[in-house]
């Protein structure tokens, strides 16, 4: 079907606009005024001369107005732009310049950034876009096609951000297993009225989707796009801070059905406040949760066995990119799938250098022929070298490392740029970062190589610990349980916490300063 999610969602409005699209705590929005605010919104960028293929970034906080600046972006052609609002004034105005955004939304605490722009034909806050609605008359309905795009631009430790370019068909074809498939449809809806007729027979199934991820990077995005695509309800916490304890009253009160998480990161904080609630006599109601989706960092099995003895709960463990797949799940029901395995998804590979596929218990890269991106904005070279025909099909192939089991599962192995060579010896950072989280006081972690004269790399980490006794000699014992020698971190240094980057991914070059000044 070749649409665009704005007029799919302009459809589910007609059908049912008194259904709830839209929760923030304090009001909710149905449909219907989802769409009629959007439409004014598109009216107000389209006075403001901006039209099909112009970028529209959207500098906010998790909240109803992030989905209405993007599906008044899809009324017109319009392309949004994530922007991460950790950024910096700088950060910022290059970001912005790279897009050659022609209109800027914005949370209204985020303004003291907004100064020396590019040149801008709209730019809006917050706490100004109710008055700018009521004066826009809303835009008429004008069907766009599935060749539509929008930008997700990457969030990577080293390096600036990358746009990343995704057809509207793309992204509909990459959501049929988590949307559709719940609902019982093996296959995408052939037209509207197909869409329609399905997601008002599923209405009482329909998901209620709480990304506790900003909705500035692609899992908390896509994944609530997907909601809205079948009549779900989309949950958003309070801006600020990750607030545990009023996450899991918010699933409890909306009666959410699948949250989305970033890992350990923050699944970590969420299982010590379930145990928290626990322990003082006031447990958390998590009877409305059946799914839990994490992506782009580590997932430990003692976070989520918690969540098995507690719920019902199904977690999908997602090795995916901005670039494509995913390319593999670690999908868990119940405590006795523990240990968690991933296993590619159809359409991703684990190929040689040369497109060869690797034999089992050989290392090679991750690739993904299914719906993927059309490549990096203004950067030919990049797209070239990530974006590559392989028998005939198109791949995704961001470089990360994989090695194949005997069983068709595959272990993670990270960024191929990020292999440690010690004396001769490849280490993998992620194996090494997983012996540490298994520790029980480690919070966080950062495995890293450091320039050696004799062995040519050291295997170093930084590491976030909740107790003030451990030790690096402790770590170190610890991981010789489960690592080779080699493997073992020659150097650690201990932080109650990690600095992270705008993205909320830990820094490499701030790590290795760490580990020279411990």
């Amino acid at each position: 079907m070749d649409v665009s999610f704005g007029t799919w969602w302009e459809a589910i409005a007609e059908r049912m606009p008194e259904a709830v699209a839209l929760s923030e705590p304090g009001f909710e929005r149905g449909y219907g005024e989802f769409e009629d605010r959007a439409a004014r919104l598109a009216g107000a960028l389209a006075a403001a001369g901006i039209g099909a293929g112009d970028a529209v970034a959207c500098y906010l906080h998790n909240g109803a107005a992030y989905l209405e600046a993007v599906f008044a972006a899809f009324k017109i052609g319009a392309v949004p732009v994530n922007v991460n609002y950790r950024y910096t004034r700088h950060e910022l105005t290059e970001l912005l310049a790279d897009a050659g955004a022609k209109a800027l939304v914005h949370s209204a605490e985020l303004a003291g950034n907004i100064v020396n722009l590019p040149p801008m034909r709209l730019v809006v806050s917050t706490d100004e876009l109710d008055e700018l609605l009521a004066a826009s008359a809303p835009r008429p309905r004008e069907p766009r096609p599935g060749t539509d795009t929008l930008f997700m631009y990457t969030g990577g430790t080293t390096g600036k951000p990358k746009g990343v370019i995704w057809r509207h068909s793309a992204l509909l074809n990459s959501l049929l297993v988590p949307v559709f498939r719940p609902l019982g449809a093996s296959e995408l809806p052939a037209t509207l009225d197909e869409a329609m007729r399905l997601a008002e027979s599923t209405r009482d199934r329909a998901p209620r989707t709480m990304p506790v991820v900003p909705l500035m990077h692609g899992t908390g995005l896509f994944n609530s796009m997907g909601a809205l695509l079948v009549g779900g309800r989309v949950v958003t916490a309070r801006p600020g801070g990750l607030d545990p304890e009023h996450v899991w009253r918010r699933v409890a009160e909306q009666r959410v059905s699948t949250l989305i998480v970033a890992g350990n990161a923050v699944g970590r904080p969420l299982i010590e406040e379930l145990l928290r609630a626990e322990n003082v006599g006031a447990p958390h109601d998590l009877t409305s949760l059946r799914s839990v989706i994490s992506s782009g960092m580590a997932f430990s099995d003692e976070l989520k066995r918690p969540l098995h003895e507690r719920a019902e709960v199904t977690v999908f463990d997602a090795l995916a990119s901005s670039e494509g797949g995913p390319f593999a799940f670690a999908v868990t029901s119940s405590t006795d799938d523990l240990p968690s395995r991933f296993f590619p998804v159809p359409g991703a590979r684990v190929l040689t250098a040369d497109g060869a596929e690797v034999a089992p218990g050989e290392t090679g890269v991750l690739a993904y022929s299914g719906p993927i991106p059309l490549g990096y904005h203004a950067d030919e070279t990049k797209t070239a070298a990530t974006f590559r025909d392989i028998d005939g099909r198109r791949h995704s192939i961001p470089g990360d490392l994989a090695q194949l089991e005997p069983d068709g599962a595959i272990r993670f192995l990270g960024r191929g740029s990020g292999v440690i060579n010690t004396g001769g010896e490849k280490v993998h950072p992620p194996e090494v970062e997983e012996a540490l989280l298994a520790h029980p006081d480690v919070t966080d972690c950062l495995v890293v190589g450091l320039p050696d004269e004799h062995w040519g790399e050291l295997v170093a980490a930084v590491v976030a610990t909740r107790s003030p006794d451990l030790t690096a000699a402790d770590l170190q014992t610890w991981t010789r349980r489960t690592l080779a020698g080699h493997k073992i971190p020659r150097r650690i240094a201990l932080r109650p916490s990690l600095p992270r980057t705008p993205a909320g991914k830990l820094e490499i070059a701030l790590a290795r300063e760490l580990l020279d000044n411990p």
